[in-house]
């Protein structure tokens, strides 16, 4: 099948055969068709198989006939993520550049300001980012009255990333008439549910996502210990041919430990996360793809959806969380026909983890022993630690026959100092019999009223 079988018009056609495509993916042979004949479309396919294409084509195809409304987009597309906002930006631009549509991109990091005057202006297909576009909609500086197709792409990301309520919100601001176009890589119940309230009676067309990583990926474990983690990489680094690599950390803050340490010893090396302003994200991301930067440490932001086809090597620090991250973040070497290597630290609180991970892909994953050093001893579980140290607080300790007499000469004294301090209290309460029986029949009527009985009282008490 060619991309000429679809009935796209010559111009599209035109912008396809200039990028160097001709056939296309499943599930562009799937999608393309079903979005052009204007109905719902839930796409389930992983990131790298050309779903990007498979609205962007038709769509383009749809919207070349019409031109937009001031403040009113004729199309949104919601996307996860900053870098794979700008990556759909692209694939417009490049798929579109014989038609004369308007385009925005709407994202954190850039300046509001002129995105608003783009908007003013009208565009036809707006791309976004959810954070950006509930701030615009807040401030009443866009309508979404005129939306006719609606994007949601990795939806399974946006659930990850906590977006579905804002989704819900931007949403509900669209006309009830319009296309609606979901693509995941998953079709988790929460996305089935979104689905549900979204769209109206969608084709679903799906490509079976690989649950085993690709045949052109080495992958290799190597066993350390979490001091050790960061010399083990460096030299597992400087033992490879290492053309250009990316460094996976779980979190934000050991991707900034990790870049600091690396930078010390003099890598060429770049940080990638979440946090970052976006201008910085672009930045570094041109500079990796154009190798001036030979390692990129990065969170899982950068395992999919963006294009780095040269990576020749993939490095996890730390054990990723998720199984199927493991896929994403390895898929991105051996690409495009090319061999790759990919290398995960594991220390003794990794197993559960690893097991879990050659399950899902079918394999043992080889130990690179030369590079492997001592293993810390696996830690106990903490019910485990306070059951062992409520026994040990209970058993006896053996002590030595003279502290254990000075003990008894220290009860024993105790005891006779007790004794003598109550017999003290004695004879001074009771200094005569009948002193005595008249206090303590004072105190026991007394007590009938929960209160001391008063002084001028006492003479009227009755003993008996």
């Amino acid at each position: 099948m060619k991309f000429s079988d679809f009935g796209l018009n010559e111009n599209t056609l035109k912008a396809v055969a200039e990028v160097g495509y001709d056939e296309p993916t499943p599930i562009q042979q799937k999608a393309i068709p079903e979005i052009l004949k204007r109905n719902d479309v839930i796409g389930i396919a992983q990131t790298g198989t050309g779903k990007t294409a498979a609205f962007t084509l038709p769509m383009i195809d749809i919207l070349a006939n019409g031109r937009a409304k001031a403040l009113m987009p004729r199309t949104l597309i919601l996307s996860p993520t900053r870098e794979l906002a700008i990556q759909i930006a692209e694939c417009f631009q490049k798929y579109g550049k014989y038609q004369k549509l308007s385009m925005a991109l709407l994202i954190g990091g850039e300046s509001m300001i002129e995105q608003q005057k783009v908007l003013s202006r009208g565009v036809d297909v707006l791309i976004a980012t959810p954070g950006r576009m509930i701030d615009l909609c807040e401030r009443g500086r866009i309508l979404l009255r005129d939306v006719r197709i609606f994007v949601l792409d990795e939806a399974d990301r946006m659930l990850d990333m906590g977006f579905i309520p804002d989704v819900e919100k931007i949403a509900a601001k669209l006309p009830v008439m319009r296309q609606t176009l979901l693509f995941s890589a998953t079709m988790l119940p929460e996305i089935k549910a979104l689905a549900q309230k979204f769209m109206k009676f969608p084709i679903e067309v799906r490509v079976d996502p690989p649950m085993s990583a690709a045949d052109t990926v080495e992958q290799f474990i190597v066993k350390t210990n979490e001091r050790g983690k960061r010399e083990v990489l460096r030299r597992l680094i400087r033992s490879e041919n290492v053309q250009n690599a990316m460094v996976f950390c779980n979190r934000k803050k050991d991707v900034d430990i990790l870049f600091k340490s690396f930078t010390k010893h003099q890598f060429s090396v770049a940080a990638l996360h979440g946090d970052m302003a976006q201008g910085q994200r672009t930045e570094t991301l041109n500079a990796f793809r154009d190798g001036h930067v030979q390692l990129l440490v990065c969170s899982d932001v950068a395992a999919r959806g963006l294009d780095l086809p040269d990576v020749s090597h993939v490095f996890n620090f730390d054990v990723p969380v998720n199984s199927e991250d493991y896929i994403h973040r390895i898929g991105r070497t051996g690409r495009a026909g090319r061999t790759g290597r990919a290398f995960m630290l594991i220390t003794s609180a990794d197993f559960k983890a690893l097991a879990a991970i050659e399950r899902m892909i079918g394999q043992k994953i080889e130990e690179m022993e030369r590079f492997s050093i001592e293993m810390d001893p696996p830690s106990e579980p903490k019910n485990k630690r306070r059951r062992k140290a409520k026994k040990v607080s209970h058993t006896a300790v053996p002590v030595s026959q003279q502290t254990a007499e000075r003990v008894k000469e220290t009860a024993a004294e105790t005891v006779q100092k007790h004794a003598h301090r109550r017999r003290h209290r004695k004879s001074k309460n009771a200094k005569t019999p009948q002193k005595a029986a008249e206090t303590f029949s004072v105190m026991d009527h007394s007590s009938v009223f929960g209160r001391a009985m008063p002084a001028f009282m006492m003479n009227e008490v009755k003993l008996s």
